[in-house]
């Protein structure tokens, strides 16, 4: 059975991360989207400025899914992709078959990436916003413990995460959590607390996979 996919990536990343998933999904005869959110990857020649934030992100998505008339969709966020995939879940849950968490923050109503991510990644926030940047320098790909044969390609089209998206505080209502279909995927080999922890939440939820 053919199905409707809209994969939203994670920081500093744009559509483009997902080619070879797509590549494979389309083979198999299902539709899929790979939108990139605002002011990264190819829509990185839009000057970054205050005011780009999670809620930004969550109308990219939102807007897709609208002028594009999806519906049934399974919808995928991969790391800070779990932010704007929660959000997106407040505006058209009942556009949304499944929701599916890959290696992502699971966040709740009022958290923000600055909260929940790692030391490194809240140091660099600090010192962004201490320099007053409108975005935050991406990491580098060997951080996330991106294969070598992939590195450079991942290091040349990262580019900075707009720094609002990482400060400001997602609203959520519960939403997400009336989605029939939830699952959450940790991958082996990438060491992340948050990620452990947003496992170990959903783990004790029968309604999660």
């Amino acid at each position: 059975m053919a199905h409707t996919f809209v994969l939203v990536h994670g920081a500093w990343h744009g559509g483009w991360c997902w080619r070879r998933v797509a590549d494979r999904l389309h083979r198999d005869g299902h539709a899929v989207f790979t939108p990139t959110l605002t002011g990264l990857g190819e829509r990185s020649h839009l000057p970054l400025r205050q005011g780009i934030d999670v809620a930004t992100h969550v109308a990219d998505i939102v807007n897709v899914m609208r002028w594009e008339r999806l519906s049934d969709v399974v919808l995928c966020g991969h790391s800070y992709g779990g932010f704007v995939i929660s959000g997106v879940a407040e505006e058209m849950p009942a556009l949304i078959r499944s929701i599916v968490f890959l290696d992502a923050f699971l966040p709740e109503n009022g958290d923000t990436i600055q909260k929940l991510t790692g030391p490194a990644v809240q140091d660099a926030i600090r010192a962004a916003v201490q320099r007053g940047d409108l975005g935050v320098p991406p990491r580098p790909a060997q951080a996330f413990g991106v294969n070598k044969a992939d590195r450079e390609w991942v290091d040349n089209l990262c580019v900075p995460q707009p720094i609002g998206t990482f400060t400001s505080p997602i609203a959520l209502s519960g939403a997400r959590e009336h989605i029939a279909r939830k699952t959450y995927i940790r991958a082996k080999g990438y060491d992340n607390p948050a990620f452990d922890r947003a496992l170990a939440s959903v783990q004790a939820d029968s309604s999660w996979r």
